[in-house]
């Protein structure tokens, strides 16, 4: 009678277990979430996913090839993580060893538990059998109490690694991004790039080791499993193996789609972010409220929203119909190798103890074993998103770095040469720069004007050597600019151009930005305002240049464009530069400011060259020269008074502009 109460409760416990993982499934119901109440069951039985079992087989040297190749980080993925994080790289494996054998320990235990109670029932309640298994319960105690402690020190590290490694990782990204080219920003696939390398690296290197040392530990622990059943029979190892193989096979797969449709819709998530901040943003509210845009944008990203859910909705779907058809045949395994140990104990071929051990061994080693194939599987799809990162992080900047520099002279005495200068932008037939001939002198003020996209910033572009000319050169003192290191080129160059930034920090750190190691020179944060004409403006903010600008901190103060203007101004200002470039620096400024910067212009540009472009005429007219940018090229060029004369294209615009103010 005892024995059989044994029995039925081993059996008892280990359904138990089993369906708290792999319980009936309520067919209805997916129906209805995954197709609608519209589809009926013949149809979905006809759906691709079940035909075969939502699994197309590929030849084994094909899918063999595909893992190899997914695995190519792993490498890099757990250098990049040791190489910030070794102690915990350390702790994780030292607890991985230390948890490996601990199932198979508490499985004797169990066994040897069970055996000590029938012992003791068949012998009349032997005392000393009965402490024996007393002794059982308490090393089982310990063995479970350990276990738990090892599965928290586990969780701790990985959190702690997760913390450390996810400012790493955005530290990284941005790292890599202040060494590309301008080019990498004006271009939409560097944005696609950037998507998904911030989406997958902060938790996908972390998962990479988790599932590495997870698949460490559970094949040590499915040893030492199948050491254990090989006492019973060699054919449960086999069942074991052969009935958690498929399930293998279904998650890769879906792991490659699940992938493949992040990675594809990458420029539709970077619309569905663009459209959250254009709804939530201080830069935008006005006018969308204003226009009452708000319900249009927000349609346009619900309907976004609804595409995705659809997409990894079906995705889902079919890897859960996937995953509990393939678990069916795991199912049958265990309840077939079930029965095969029950008969054995019947017939007294093993003891009750046997059974109960035999019976935990197979089912965990079935839970095991899966747990090693999914995390390869998880280690597969990990790889194939952190390729996305590693991609990112081995971009490499376009503009070439001379392998020997030649140094700028201290001051500049021959000035600038663009000779015969041709650009097109990467991806574009157009030519926004032909054959332009151009010197600006030692201390010359040059102005350009010309409609806008006639090439006017793009000019200033190659000369801070943002990009390369596509044809022709740029010379500074004779010397070409590709054979100057850029960073002691731009040291050269002041530059305020017209979508300047507009940052979130204090005033004294707006303005000395321009000149990052002044960055505590407060005496020259000043004299750069005075110049600007925003000194006026910070003498009325609350904390002077200790004021905090913008509204996206606390007690930050909001400026008007033009206020927002003079800052920048005043940041170009703060370079103590030879070329001076002021691209429409006072279109947002008022008359009065306006005439009072340019009333001072030849003093703030004194011994400089200054490069000025505006659509303003009374502004322009102060250059020493004017140059008409017409269609990419210089159409037109001299003094004022030269170019009224010639009535030209400049003399043209003038009048137009004058006309205006009559």
């Amino acid at each position: 009678m005892a024995i059989r109460g044994l029995t039925a409760f081993a059996k008892l416990s280990s359904s138990q277990s089993f369906s708290q993982t792999n319980g009936p499934v309520d067919f209805s119901n997916r129906w209805r979430s995954c197709y609608g109440k519209s589809r009926e069951p013949t149809a979905v039985l006809n759906h691709p996913i079940w035909l075969p079992w939502a699994v197309k087989l590929k030849p084994l040297k094909q899918r063999l090839a595909e893992l190899r190749y997914s695995f190519v980080h792993t490498p890099a993925a757990i250098k990049f993580v040791w190489r910030g994080n070794h102690w915990g790289i350390v702790g994780l494996g030292l607890l991985t060893l230390a948890g490996a054998l601990l199932p198979a320990a508490q499985a004797w235990v169990g066994k040897l538990i069970v055996d000590g109670v029938v012992a003791a029932i068949q012998h009349g309640r032997d005392h000393a059998l009965a402490q024996s298994v007393y002794y059982y319960l308490v090393v089982e105690l310990g063995l479970i109490l350990f276990s738990t402690g090892v599965a928290q020190g586990r969780r701790l590290i990985q959190q702690l690694i997760q913390l450390k490694l996810a400012n790493q990782i955005r530290g990284e990204i941005i790292d890599k991004a202040l060494t590309l080219d301008l080019a990498f920003f004006e271009h939409p696939d560097y944005y696609d790039k950037l998507q998904n390398a911030r989406r997958e690296g902060g938790y996908k290197p972390v998962e990479l080791i988790n599932d590495t040392f997870q698949i460490v530990q559970n094949a040590i622990t499915l040893v030492s499993f199948a050491l254990l059943l090989l006492r019973f029979s060699p054919w449960l190892v086999a069942i074991l193996i052969v009935t958690s193989i498929p399930a293998f096979i279904a998650e890769t797969r879906f792991s490659g789609q699940g992938f493949r449709l992040l990675t594809r819709r990458a420029p539709e998530s970077r619309q569905i972010n663009y459209l959250s901040r254009l709804l939530t943003e201080d830069s935008s509210a006005k006018e969308i409220k204003l226009y009452n845009l708000g319900a249009t944008l927000l349609r346009r990203y619900l309907t976004l929203f609804e595409k995705f859910f659809r997409e990894d909705r079906a995705l889902a779907c079919r890897r859960a119909l996937a995953g509990f058809s393939l678990g069916l045949l795991a199912t049958l395994g265990f309840y077939a190798s079930y029965a095969w140990i029950v008969w054995h104990t019947v017939q007294s071929h093993i003891s009750l103890g046997d059974m109960t051990l035999y019976l935990a061994l197979f089912r965990q080693g079935q839970t095991t074993f899966q747990s090693i194939l999914y995390a390869v599987s998880s280690i597969y799809e990990n790889n194939l998103f952190m390729s996305n990162f590693f991609e990112y992080l081995a971009m490499k900047p376009q503009l070439a770095i001379a392998a020997a520099p030649k140094v700028l002279p201290t001051t500049l005495l021959g000035g600038i040469e663009f000779r015969d200068v041709g650009f097109r932008y990467p991806d574009h037939e157009d030519w926004a720069l032909r054959g332009v001939n151009l010197i600006i002198r030692p201390g010359e003020k040059i102005a350009l004007v010309g409609h806008n996209g006639a090439g006017k910033t793009t000019l200033i572009k190659l000369l801070s050597r943002l990009y390369d000319p596509s044809e022709g050169a740029i010379l500074i003192d004779g010397i070409d600019l590709r054979e100057v290191d850029p960073l002691a080129l731009r040291q050269k160059i002041g530059v305020i151009f017209q979508d300047f930034v507009r940052y979130h920090v204090p005033v004294k750190e707006n303005i000395g930005f321009g000149q990052i190691d002044a960055l505590a020179d407060r005496e020259r944060i000043i004299e750069s305002a005075r110049k600007s004409g925003a000194d006026a403006i910070i003498d009325g903010l609350p904390d002077s240049y200790d004021t905090m600008l913008g509204r996206w901190f606390r007690g930050g103060h909001e400026l008007s464009l033009g206020q927002w203007q003079k800052i920048a101004l005043a940041r170009a200002f703060m370079r103590d530069a030879e070329i001076l470039v002021l691209d429409e620096p006072t279109a947002s400024v008022d008359a009065q400011s306006e005439y009072e910067i340019f009333r001072r212009f030849q003093e703030l540009t004194a011994g400089k060259m200054a490069i000025l472009i505006s659509h303003r005429f009374s502004t322009v007219r102060m250059a020493d020269r004017i140059a008409v940018i017409e269609g990419g090229a210089i159409g037109e060029i001299g003094s004022h008074a030269e170019l009224i004369a010639r009535q030209g294209t400049y003399a043209r615009l003038f009048s137009m502009q004058a006309e205006g103010y009559r």
